[in-house]
């Protein structure tokens, strides 16, 4: 059977050409890349292996052989993994970035740094392997089948499939070297490439030349070695390998748990933000070993999908070994564990931010959306996280926690108050914050959609209720007088001028919104929608009809700022006979004003263009007409 020569998918050519000649700032990590594939191929069959243990029949001690031939200029890579079908090997060989090639593509920035985080995120190191070679060839039999497959290309933009012969399981990957690149193909150069990127890696790695074979690492879980004997370094090198990610670990926690169960943890908090960090299934990233052998990478009762930015291991004393999905699942020993390493990562966390706050400020600009998600879920380890919660507000452009907040509260003030929108620019120029702001009274300003959810589950904190600006009457009147004196003017009482306008926009207005009334939040704007007191917050409502949870919208309520010139000259001009038809198209008008303010649809924007023109063209003179 001839090979068949095939393309690779959309916008290859860019990709390779990155990967190949400007990502990597060392051109030896590709050897990484390349151990560490080799790595989770023998890790995936090892697990495979427990409920069937055929599949290493004959062959059951997994490892890496590295094989140079200088005179050749080649380099071979192989292991005794679980291998790959003619399927997988063009899945996962012919599709680069499987998650999305056009997307992963647009997110390259030109940045080395920023891409080579990138290419961690989207599993494509692989390709790595162009940086040195002009042509790669992987020879691969699965675990279990008899047919095995050669994928060959030059990494320009095709490659072939075609049936092959191989004695054993594995896959062997064949690097034609570039004549500039032959130092990979001599031992002592692999040798130090080995232990400076891979000694971690849990299964010997061998090197056969001049008729001899050496393991050349340590063969041993580094995650197991005491603390005292890894070198920052090691951990880096690690985090890359087991965190598929380029950027430098913000934060590593290595501990051994003893007592009833015994287990170990290292585990790493990213300083970017992974690509993946907001996927609906919430996965978190952190492998779990039984005693040295890998079990699963995607355990939800390990950690809490709130902690799923973490990268790192778990390795248990205790778990059996042929520990299945079920028995994950209903495991306490499994829960216990969770809920142990759950608190020491907030612990780390805490003492993160006591001792760094600048620091930790990066961290919460990357992960504190996610983290707030576990106050909603998780009640028994909310007193953990609030602390730890971090906010944009009014006072200032840094970040403020909620014990900053109360300790800066006025005098009178009870209450926490908030604000929630998508935008912070648009949300600090919302008018709802005039009369706050007029009054130095702070306000929390809200931008993550889990806002709108942990914020009512929990109610109050350190008995301080929760009060969203855009809900309910203002009651400013127990903060204090306006610190601005031209604010002044909006604490009056409305006259029966304003009252006779606010009747009339009732009227005018009918079922188009639940109530009209004088303002007591607005200083500087002539309207504003709010929320009544019992109805959905503003933002929670828009947040609920994007994800059709929600088909019906209360109906808001406009406030009038009696003190604004706009509003004051309506109010003349209502007190006088025939005012209410010429009144009409301006109250509509300013309805859809403040729905625009708040980033609403106007229901009929047909109707505000007419309005808006007619009441332009009433307001010129003939000579200016």
């Amino acid at each position: 059977m001839p090979a068949e020569k095939r393309s690779f998918q959309a916008e290859v050519s860019r990709l390779l050409e990155i990967v190949a000649h400007s990502l990597y700032s060392e051109k030896e990590v590709f050897l990484r890349e390349l151990i560490s594939n080799a790595s989770d191929a023998c890790d995936r069959l090892r697990y495979a292996a427990l409920t069937d243990p055929a599949l290493t029949a004959g062959d059951p001690e997994f490892r890496v052989v590295l094989t140079p031939e200088a005179g050749k200029r080649l380099l071979t890579i192989a292991d005794n993994g679980i291998g790959m079908s003619e399927a997988e090997l063009v899945d996962n060989l012919g599709t680069i970035a499987r998650s999305g090639t056009a997307a992963f593509v647009q997110e390259l920035s030109g940045d080395q740094k920023k891409d080579v985080a990138l290419i961690g995120q989207f599993g494509v190191g692989f390709y790595s392997a162009f940086m040195v070679a002009e042509r790669v060839e992987v020879l691969s039999l699965k675990a279990g089948e008899t047919q095995a497959w050669r994928w060959s290309s030059d990494g320009k933009g095709e490659f072939t499939v075609e049936p092959a012969e191989k004695d054993g399981r594995g896959t062997t990957i064949t690097l034609h070297l570039h004549t500039e690149d032959i130092e990979y193909a001599y031992p002592d150069r692999l040798k130090t490439i080995i232990r400076t990127y891979s000694d971690h890696i849990a299964l010997p790695i061998q090197l056969e030349a001049g008729g001899k074979t050496e393991t050349i690492n340590h063969a041993a879980a580094l995650w197991m070695r005491p603390r005292g004997e890894i070198t920052p370094e090691q951990y880096r090198e690690f985090y890359h390998h087991v965190g598929h990610s380029g950027d430098e670990p913000w934060l590593t926690l290595h501990n051994k748990a003893e007592g009833t169960y015994e287990y170990t943890t290292l585990l790493f908090v990213p300083t970017q933000k992974p690509f993946d960090l907001f996927d609906p299934q919430r996965k978190n990233r952190v492998k779990l070993y039984v005693r040295r052998v890998f079990i699963t990478d995607d355990c939800p009762e390990l950690l809490p999908p709130y902690l799923r930015f973490l990268r790192g291991v778990v390795d248990s004393e205790d778990l059996p070994l042929n520990v299945s999905r079920e028995m994950l699942q209903k495991n306490p020993m499994l829960a216990k564990m969770r809920g142990q390493i759950t608190r020491r990562v907030l612990a780390e966390l805490a003492k993160k931010a006591k001792d760094a706050p600048e620091d930790y400020a990066k961290f919460w600009e990357n992960f504190g959306a996610v983290l707030k998600e576990g106050i909603y879920e998780e009640p028994e380890h909310r007193d953990e996280i609030l602390p730890l919660a971090r906010f944009r507000s009014t006072a200032g452009e840094g970040f403020v926690s909620l014990d900053d907040y109360i300790a800066r509260m006025k005098p009178g003030q009870e209450a926490i108050y908030t604000i929630s929108g998508d935008n912070l620019d648009l949300l600090k120029r919302s008018p709802q914050l005039e009369g706050f702001r007029a009054r130095g009274v702070e306000v929390l300003l809200l931008t993550d959609p889990v806002d709108e959810f942990w914020m009512p589950a929990l109610g109050v904190y350190q008995k301080h209720p929760f009060k969203s600006v855009t809900r309910g009457q203002a009651d400013l009147d127990a903060l204090g007088a306006p610190e601005k004196k031209d604010a002044a003017a909006a604490d009056g009482k409305a006259d029966g001028a304003v009252a006779s306008l606010v009747a009339l926009f009732k009227l005018s207005l009918g079922d188009a919104v639940k109530d009209v009334r004088i303002s007591r939040r607005l200083t500087d704007s002539a309207v504003c929608l709010v929320a009544d007191e019992g109805d959905l917050d503003m933002h929670l409502e828009r947040l609920l009809k994007q994800h059709r949870q929600l088909t019906s919208e209360a109906k808001r309520i406009l406030e009038l700022n009696p003190a604004h010139p706009l509003i004051a000259r309506l109010a003349d001009l209502a007190g006088k006979d025939g005012a209410s038809d010429a009144l009409k198209d301006f109250a509509w008008l300013l309805l859809d004003q403040a729905r625009i303010i708040e980033g609403d649809p106007l229901p009929d924007p047909a109707g505000f263009a007419q309005r808006l023109s007619a009441v332009l063209a009433s307001g010129l003179s003939p000579a200016q007409a």
